[in-house]
């Protein structure tokens, strides 16, 4: 991994409320990281930590697909994305193609506050 890894950051709808709290809470450690993310959450998350991070389109719009061609370049290091798994999404497959690049290329990716944060404090993070 890069010495200065970039972190995509994807939420959901129904996800985004704990995105920002997790952002929030994690702040300082996230300060360390070029970020990035989709559209709103990336808005959202950037409003409520005062980091700046680069914005994509919403995923519905290709933000997923932008991101996942990020990771394809060896631009995206880690992938942190709050998905739903109860609601249908009608962007499905981009969810799918998107981690489906991010297993191709070895890149880790966070589907939940647990996984995110056992990855964020890793000693590879470092």
């Amino acid at each position: 991994m890069k010495e200065i890894k970039k972190i995509a950051l994807i939420a959901h709808d129904n996800k985004k409320a704990e995105m920002v709290a997790w952002s929030m809470k994690n702040r300082e450690l996230l300060a360390r990281y070029e970020l990035c993310g989709t559209g709103t959450t990336a808005k959202l998350v950037a409003e409520s930590t005062g980091l700046e991070v680069y914005r994509y389109l919403s995923g519905p719009l290709g933000g997923d697909q932008q991101i996942g061609a990020k990771i394809a370049e060896g631009q995206i290091d880690f992938v942190i994305f709050f998905w739903d798994p109860l609601s249908m999404q009608p962007h499905d497959p981009d969810v799918k193609a998107l981690l489906r690049i991010a297993a191709l290329y070895d890149v880790p990716i966070a589907t939940n506050k647990a996984t995110a944060d056992f990855v964020m404090t890793s000693p590879h993070m470092q």
